[in-house]
């Protein structure tokens, strides 16, 4: 029937599609040093009021990632993220795997607080255990909650005191733009490093790393990984044309909009919604027999828990592709199933 499995199950967005067709066959310089990703850079320093900062693209989120964590820390030092962090649970060791231990707090909510950094360098005060270096946020979390501009400022006051850095993972960093109190100006005050997720949020691929500071090694590091696009062209192009005119936010704004619907809707059938989540990802309860109906009905999601013997924790992710009628078909189908 429709997939809610992800916000990256389709192509891309039209905006995207019409500027790869228009500029298919320029010949340009690679690497990301064409015109087109220059025009993306001046585009995201200018929204971002940030005239100085660097702006590299890669292609996916665990790539970036990576890439930023590896070239910040030296290699007795870690990274704190929450426990269900992506970093954590999503990216088979890949943190792991350049030396960086990850230092996982537990989260009940899937944000990272002050109060958690702080119960960390006492449990690694001396040269026997890694020192901690970073803190790992994500906006929105792998939890569908989305950090507030006063969170976020208070992490930034923390990571201060501590000498920690602070980097933000913005995979689906439009549908936090979309419903939460913070703008592309407070991201670039408030964090080291954070990108720009383009994946989830109508590219066909890539991600926009926006450094505060210039790191003008940062490009040698991107081709020892193996993470240099030898058609550059086609990141900035994508990131040119999903923010020049808003596509990006009516992306995400849309995408929102239909979650909320699944939502309201699943609670008004009286089914439970334990993750209070404002953004495209929702994560409601139901019997085990509702989800195996559903599933047999052709609809696809992520079973994210058992939460008891006859009951699971499902997700459902939205999309700027996803169509109303998809939602009010899965919704009527539910009361179907939940006999409602």
């Amino acid at each position: 029937m429709y997939s809610f499995r992800n916000d990256y199950s389709e192509g891309a967005h039209p905006v995207v599609l019409k500027a790869l067709t228009e500029t298919n066959l320029e010949q340009t310089r690679g690497y990301g040093l064409d015109p087109r990703c220059e025009k993306a850079r001046a585009l995201i320093r200018s929204l971002c009021a940030a005239p100085e900062a660097d702006v590299h693209f890669v292609v996916g989120g665990t790539q970036a990632n990576l890439l930023v964590i590896e070239a910040m820390l030296k290699p007795y030092e870690a990274v704190i993220a929450a426990h269900t962090g992506h970093i954590n649970v999503h990216e088979t060791g890949a943190i792991e795997g350049t030396g960086h231990k990850v230092i996982a707090v537990p989260s009940p909510d899937g944000k990272v607080t002050p109060a958690m950094i702080e119960s960390v360098p006492e449990l690694h005060s001396d040269e026997h255990q890694v020192k901690p270096a970073m803190v790992y946020v994500s906006n929105t979390t792998e939890t569908g909650t989305v950090y507030s501009k006063a969170e976020l400022t208070a992490l930034r006051q923390c990571c201060d005191k501590h000498g920690l850095i602070l980097f933000l993972d913005g995979a689906r960093l439009g549908s936090a733009l979309a419903c939460g109190d913070m703008t592309l100006p407070d991201y670039a005050a408030l964090a080291d490093v954070f990108y720009i997720g383009g994946t989830k949020n109508g590219a066909l691929f890539g991600e926009a790393l926006v450094f505060a500071r210039p790191r003008p090694d940062f490009r040698w590091h991107i081709k020892r990984r193996g993470a240099m696009f030898a058609k550059g062209r086609l990141l900035g192009l994508q990131f040119q044309a999903l923010l020049e005119n808003g596509a990006y936010l009516d992306a995400a704004r849309h995408a929102n909009a239909l979650a909320l619907r699944l939502r309201d809707g699943v609670a008004a059938l009286g089914f439970p919604l334990p993750v209070e989540s404002p953004s495209n990802q929702q994560f409601p309860v139901f019997p085990n027999e509702v989800v195996s109906k559903l599933q047999d009905m052709g609809y696809e999601f992520e079973v994210d828990h058992a939460v008891d013997a006859g009951h699971t924790q499902i997700r459902l992710v939205t999309s700027w592709a996803t169509p109303e009628q998809a939602v009010e078909d899965f919704l009527r189908d539910l009361a179907v199933c939940a006999d409602r």
